[in-house]
């Protein structure tokens, strides 16, 4: 099983493609480190925010993580270098990865966050976590109409530093307090994801082509086509918010206790997990009509399913291996 937990709503960011800044938790409200003893053995953790930095915390949180994730990325804007390089050392023995936001090069992702010389930032706390020798680092990208054409840089820079590229399209939905986001020059966006999944089918790791196979997804979710794959969200992952609720997803239109399971301040996890509430949850999944593609639903997904994925992989590796570009349905 697969967890993300939203540590705080509170950010220093405010980005133009997210309004959780706008709306962010106290600090008295947030889940207490405490509650992650409840939490059952994961395979997988993603500790996020807003900006999970800004807890004073997230030492412990970690710490106590490590005990029941067998692997941890912490989700971060790379801001606060010294105190992400400290978790990193300390941490680093007990399969701490770490993943940074950066929307584009270094004006475009600072307008799109919101704030000055965050890619300046961000990129330095990269390249201090390269230096120290961890290798579960990488940083990720969330495109839209103003950053697509800085997706290939971007790539490149990855590459060249051997890290870890992840990328995200623009969602709406109660976690980013957003409606109008959208993608509007749907051709030029789509060439951009096509010309990286080229890129990453020339790689020589197997994990790249499978990278290459979630960004056929996302094409899939600019066309507005149906998911590659059925979502298991609340069934192979779920989502601690930071106030205690565990919620199937971060995609939903709305967060209230119609769409929590239930909250791990008042209940254990197994009475939430096999409860009433959360097989209600579970069956309005299976008929959610969004069409999600983001990679906390679709990696889970993707391992459950291997074979559509591997078949598309052999087929396009090959035909990358013949010259053939990559062209989407």
């Amino acid at each position: 099983m697969e967890a993300a937990i939203i540590t705080t709503y509170r950010c220093i960011n405010k980005c133009l493609m997210c309004n959780i800044w706008k709306h962010p938790t106290r600090v008295e409200e947030e889940i207490k480190p405490a509650i992650i003893e409840k939490l059952p053995e994961l395979e997988f953790a993603n500790v996020t925010g807003g900006e999970p930095m800004l807890r004073e915390d997230i030492d412990e949180i970690i710490g106590r993580l490590t005990t029941k994730a067998k692997r941890i990325v912490l989700s971060t804007n790379g801001y606060y270098t010294d105190k992400i390089v400290g978790l990193a050392r300390k941490y680093r023995k007990h399969n701490f990865g770490v993943r940074i936001s950066l929307e584009g090069l270094p004006r475009a992702n600072d307008e799109l966050r919101g704030l000055q010389d965050c890619f300046d930032h961000g990129l330095r706390t990269l390249l201090e976590l390269h230096r120290l020798g961890l290798k579960d680092i990488g940083f990720g990208i969330t495109v839209s109409d103003r950053n697509a054409r800085d997706m290939i840089e971007l790539y490149q820079l990855a590459k060249a530093l051997g890290v870890e590229f992840a990328t995200a399209a623009v969602h709406n939905s109660y976690y980013f307090h957003k409606e109008d986001n959208r993608i509007d020059n749907k051709r030029q966006v789509i060439e951009c994801f096509r010309e990286l999944i080229d890129e990453l089918l020339k790689s020589r790791k197997i994990k790249d082509w499978f990278r290459a196979y979630f960004n056929r997804g996302l094409i899939n979710y600019i066309k507005g086509k149906p998911r590659l794959l059925p979502c298991g969200a609340g069934e192979e992952m779920f989502f601690l918010d930071p106030f205690g609720e565990i919620r199937p997803c971060n995609g939903l239109d709305l967060a209230s206790a119609e769409t929590s399971m239930g909250n791990l301040n008042q209940q254990s996890f197994e009475e939430i997990w096999t409860g009433e509430r959360a097989d209600r949850i579970r069956r309005e999944v299976k008929n959610c009509p969004k069409n999600c593609w983001m990679i906390g639903t679709a990696s889970p997904a993707i391992k459950k399913n291997l074979i559509p994925p591997a078949a598309w992989v052999v087929k396009n590796k090959f035909n990358s291996l013949r010259g053939k570009k990559f062209r989407a349905e």
